[in-house]
């Protein structure tokens, strides 16, 4: 049996930069001083941008010219924001959103 230690060297780096990234915020903001207010900021910000990214990443690719002119997508993405809005509940929302787009996609505009 061989040992492939390009493949042991490569998981320890991962786990070092994991551990790294995960630890590095407690040992910078440890000392017993206030979070800097662009850190504050930040973390207010950042959630909302994140997920408009992934609603653009999601919705690159939808032909608006093609045979169902986007209707699934706009369907599913209205039942995610109102089943969000309603049941205030992420999981869900998507989950259902996700099962509608496939019923969709694959029942009704065939």
């Amino acid at each position: 049996m061989s040992i492939d230690l390009h493949g042991m060297a490569l998981v320890a780096v991962v786990a070092a930069v994991t551990m790294l990234i995960r630890f590095l915020p407690f040992l910078v903001f440890s000392c017993g001083r206030p979070t800097p207010r662009f850190i504050t900021y930040l973390a207010g910000v950042l959630p909302c941008a994140i997920m408009a990214m992934l609603v653009i990443y999601c919705l690159r690719g939808v032909d608006l010219l093609g045979p169902t002119h986007g209707l699934p997508e706009l369907i599913a993405a209205a039942a995610v924001v109102g089943l969000h809005y309603w049941k205030k509940n992420t999981l869900l929302s998507i989950a259902a959103g996700t099962a509608l787009y496939m019923v969709l996609v694959q029942v009704v505009f065939v």
